[in-house]
């Protein structure tokens, strides 16, 4: 739930076909895997619970409340409206870069000096193996996709990719 979620570190979800959680096995299976979650907090043998819960841990409770409130948020704005606005603000940015439109909110391009040109326009980004990776989302704007476009142009040239893919 961390990242397109928006949730603290320490949740997350699965979801699997019945017949998939059949071949599952939970690892640590504690209390709150329990038939009777209550009722496992002492003695032997834990007796699991016969769904899905079984594969539980005992919740990370603080992540817990800000995922509820993240949650709201997405119910809020809606996922499709979500996806349409990460993915123009990517389409944007490549468009910028005079790439194609790739239908995902994640760009992967080799830029060279990425991390130095963004730095010196006080924009945070990840540079990885020689490649930027940006991950829009909706705290992102269009201004941000000017921005972050405008300090990887070179000024001479107007190009700002040495090579890319998405």
């Amino acid at each position: 739930a961390y990242k397109w979620l928006m949730s603290p570190r320490g949740s997350a979800f699965l979801a699997v076909s019945d017949r998939l959680l059949a071949r599952l096995r939970p690892l640590h299976a504690g209390w709150f895997a329990g038939d009777d979650i209550h009722g496992s907090y002492y003695g032997t043998p834990l007796r699991l619970a016969a769904g899905a819960r079984r594969l539980d841990t005992s919740p990370a409770w603080f992540s817990w409340v800000g995922t509820a409130a993240a949650l709201a948020v997405v119910e809020d704005i809606g996922v499709p409206a979500i996806r349409a606005h990460d993915v123009g603000l990517a389409d944007r940015f490549r468009a910028g870069l005079g790439m194609p439109p790739a239908g995902s909110a994640i760009v992967s391009v080799a830029v060279a000096d990425a991390a130095a040109r963004l730095e010196r326009a006080g924009i945070a980004a990840a540079v990885r193996d020689d490649r930027l990776r940006l991950a829009f989302h909706v705290y992102n704007t269009e201004e941000d996709v000017d921005a972050t476009v405008a300090a990887l142009r070179d000024s001479s040239t107007g190009d700002a990719t040495s090579s890319s893919s998405a």
